[in-house]
């Protein structure tokens, strides 16, 4: 078990850390530079230690993601709870100095009910896709620019760009990869949404990277999420066209090619969108509504797995 326990009160220049037992704090710089010193001075207590922070904005996940890297134990308070805690001691005074003794007093106190931090794999998907998501919009603006009949001169540095993004692109996607392979959930999800027509690897993954309610709400809500819900334009005696709108705009197109490709294919999705134009729907209508009709497809697909795996859902 743990023979020493680090309070460490964070802010966005600087960092105090406490010992239990200690009455003095050192303060470092919340930079790389302050973790490595930091890391080299405690390095024997933080061996067989317990790290304790708390929730400061945001602040503290370098920090943690450091001292995660060299396996290290870190648990990430709640700020209300640890502040009931000093406050039982009828302690009113407060310094950065104090905040990480207490904490590393919480830390021994509490030590065994303690859970340690982990990195929530479905944010650091998202991220991954984010990115992803620029640096291919980014490739098609330098492509396009390479295009243009008045820039040929500066072809070499379009291509020097445009390889540079591409090895980043393909950089992410094995991040991407190894997010998965290391999340059998995330895993076992992206296989159950691929067996819808129209969703392969790459659609499947932005769907649960950017829709993770995926499977836990009504059809209802995960349209609108989606932004492929109709909403009703009335007024008084005016019943206008429904029209979609809303949601999560980063979405839509995904949905657009998957349901791109499911209009083309032979499966039921795609007799579903030849039967809505051979009924006169617009084909752009058509479309949106294959497009509602693939998410709540998937959801409905999610949520049966997770009632399989017997999974709680939240939402």
């Amino acid at each position: 078990m743990y023979q020493n326990f680090i309070g460490i009160d964070i802010s966005k220049k600087d960092f105090s850390v406490g010992i239990h037992g200690k009455n003095k704090a050192t303060v470092y710089l919340n930079t790389q530079e302050g973790f490595t010193e930091f890391y080299s001075d405690y390095k024997s207590f933080l061996e067989k230690g317990l790290v304790v922070l708390e929730t400061t904005g945001g602040y503290e996940l370098c920090l943690i993601h450091y001292l995660q890297a060299r396996h290290v134990h870190v648990h990430r308070a709640n700020t209300r709870k640890v502040k009931h805690f000093i406050r039982s001691f009828g302690r009113l005074g407060k310094t950065d100095a104090i905040d990480a003794l207490a904490l590393a007093n919480y830390g021994f106190e509490r030590h065994h009910s303690l859970e340690l931090f982990q990195v929530n794999s479905q944010q650091k998907l998202l991220k991954l896709v984010n990115r992803r998501t620029e640096l291919k919009q980014m490739l098609v603006q330098e492509k396009n620019r390479r295009q243009a009949p008045d820039q040929r001169e500066l072809t070499n540095s379009f291509n020097i760009i445009i390889k540079a993004i591409e090895t980043e692109i393909k950089s992410l996607e094995k991040e991407i990869d190894e997010v998965l392979k290391s999340t059998p959930l995330l895993q076992d999800k992206k296989e159950v949404l691929k067996e819808i027509h129209g969703i392969g690897d790459i659609i499947a993954i932005e769907l649960l990277a950017l829709l993770p309610e995926l499977g836990t709400i009504n059809r209802k809500k995960i349209a609108s999420l989606g932004g492929v819900a109709p909403h009703p334009n009335e007024s008084g005696k005016k019943i206008g066209h429904r029209f979609v709108r809303g949601g999560r705009t980063e979405v839509k197109p995904i949905l657009f090619l998957a349901a791109m490709t499911a209009s083309r294919s032979k499966s039921s999705l795609g007799e579903f969108y030849t039967r809505l134009v051979s009924a006169g729907k617009k084909k752009m209508v058509a479309m949106t509504a294959l497009m509602r009709k693939i998410l709540v497809i998937a959801n409905a697909k999610l949520r049966d797995f997770y009632l399989l795996k017997e999974i709680p859902q939240h939402g």
